[in-house]
Formats: structure tokens, sequence, C-alpha cells
């Protein structure tokens, strides 16, 4: 438990750093823009590239781990959407956000990091696969969604088009691509370019988790409306146990994929909900609210899954 602990603690460290600081030091979270702008375009995909580029192809081509992992995200989705149309009487487009909270965890900033130190290079595939297809769901449900609950002013067309150009150019997926054709190709860059990529991927990890505790100290949380609980329950408890079940049904798959997927499974939401919140002008408290409760609440159960993983108490299959 304490190899788990000193794993684990040092990432809610940086968040939990990044929150006090964001906390005594005001700074307006427009600050935030060259940091986040550092993580996206530039250190998060060399992390992603430099890690598919040296993966053997065949690894790549697993598409019943795509299959479990994404129809988890998808129930997850459906079950926190489910519950705010009951919770929420219906409002379409505060549902979808809510759905957003219940099944996108943080596979971005949080995910990489701590997959690899936790089961080392062997997670990097699962990682990237379930960030992938991931985004592909959730960048394509939401706008459709919003579209619907007419909170998106444009025609479905137009709609689909930006979702589909979104998909196309996120520099996360732009970087995925690009590492499976190295790998397929056998493509390898010059040194000084590997060493600098390498450079920006180590980076990548503390800037992310140190924004990401800024971000969350900069949201406002006058109060913790009370669906909040439920949706964060879905997230942390629920997703991850869903996909265990999905993995169980359509594997079986290596310890360190089973292990990777259950840990990205129990991230807690991402920051995209806040950001896709406020874009839409909806559910933005409850999105807020939603981050900074599930980030504080994953110390415990996040930590459990990792102490489970690294202590093969957590079964392969469920079935």
């Amino acid at each position: 438990m304490i190899d788990v602990l000193n794993l684990a603690l040092p990432y809610f460290g940086l968040i939990f750093l990044g929150y006090a600081c964001g906390k005594y030091k005001r700074i307006p979270d427009t600050g935030l823009a060259w940091m986040n702008f550092f993580l996206i375009y530039v250190a998060l995909p060399c992390l992603f590239y430099r890690v598919l580029a040296k993966t053997p192809l065949d690894e790549l081509n697993n598409i019943p781990f795509v299959l479990a992992t994404t129809l988890a995200t998808y129930a997850a989705f459906a079950l926190a959407f489910a519950t705010g149309m009951i919770v929420l009487q219906g409002r379409m487009g505060e549902s979808t956000l809510a759905g957003l909270a219940g099944g996108y965890g943080n596979i971005g900033y949080m995910g990489p990091g701590l997959a690899l130190s936790t089961f080392g290079p062997q997670a990097a595939v699962p990682v990237a696969l379930i960030f992938c297809f991931d985004n592909i769901l959730l960048f394509s449900l939401v706008p459709f969604l919003m579209a619907l609950a007419g909170a998106e002013r444009k025609s479905l067309l137009a709609t689909a088009y930006e979702v589909l150009t979104r998909i196309i150019l996120h520099p996360f997926i732009i970087a995925t691509v690009l590492g499976v054709v190295s790998a397929a190709l056998h493509v390898e860059p010059p040194v000084a370019i590997d060493r600098l990529m390498q450079f920006l991927q180590n980076a990548a990890a503390p800037c992310a988790l140190f924004a990401l505790g800024v971000t969350v100290a900069l949201r406002p949380l006058p109060r913790i409306p009370w669906e909040v609980p439920i949706i964060v329950v879905i997230k942390l408890i629920v997703h991850p146990l869903i996909a265990l079940v999905m993995l169980s049904l359509l594997g079986p798959f290596t310890e360190v994929w089973v292990y990777t997927a259950v840990l990205m499974a129990a991230l807690p939401p991402a920051l995209n909900v806040f950001i896709m919140a406020r874009q839409y002008d909806t559910w933005v408290e409850q999105a807020s609210s939603s981050i900074l409760v599930g980030t504080l609440v994953s110390v415990v159960t996040l930590t459990t899954v990792m102490w489970l993983a690294k202590t093969q108490k957590l079964p392969l299959q469920l079935l």
C-alpha cells in the first residue's frame, strides 16, 4: 500500500499544489491560456506520438478492446444522461452536460501520466486507444444532443461538419495517427528531434496536473447541487465497474490492458465538461462542482483502484 501511495500522492499533490496556488495568487484564468495551449498542442501530442511510434503495429489493432471501453463510456454517459433527465425534469441540454460529466474522465491530463507510471510503457497503447475513441464518441454525441435540445443554433448539417472537423483536427488525434503511421513504416525521427519530444513528453503530466488544480481553484463553487453526487458516483464507481464487465464479455485481454482500462474509467470528470458547459451557457455551476467534488473523492477511489491493480486483487474477469 505504501508503494501505491508513493505513486499516487505526487500526482494528487501536484493537483492540490495547483489548487492552493490558484486560491492564494488570484491570477485571472486567462493566465492559463498559454499553459493549456502548451499541453494540448505540444506536450501531450509528443507523448502520444513517441509512445505509439515505438509500439508494434499489431498491438494497435485490438477492435474488441476498443468496443469494450467505448461501450462502457457510452453506458456511463447514458446512465448519467438518464439521471439528469429525471432530476432536471427533462431538460435535455443540462442532461447532456450531466451525461458528459458521468462518462468523460480526465483522460487527457491525468490519464496518460498516471497509467504509464502505474503500469509502465505497456499501458501506452490502451491509453491512446481509449483517448481517441472516447473523444470521438463524446465529441460527436454532445454537439448532436445539444443541437436537438436547441442550445446549438445551427443546422444538423453544420453541426455534423463542425463535429467532424473537431475530431479530425484535434492535436491528440493527429498525433495518434502520425504515431500509428510511424509505427507501420518504422519511421525514426532524428536524434535531436526525438530528444526534444522526450523533454516535452516528460513535461506533460506535471504541467497538466498543476494546471488542473489551478483551473479547479478558479471555478466558482457557491453550492453543490444535489444531483452532482449522483453523477460523481456514476463516474468514479459505476463507470469502472461497467468497463470491467464489458472487458469480461469481449475479452480476454492481458492484465495491463484490463487494469489500464479500469483505471482510465475511474478518472474524475474532465475539465472539458466545464469548458463545454460554459460554451453552451448551460449547467455551468454543476459542471464546476462535478469536477471539484469528483477530483477530491477520486483521491480515495482512484488510489483504491491503483492498489487493487498493483496487488493484483482486481479481477481480470467478472463473468
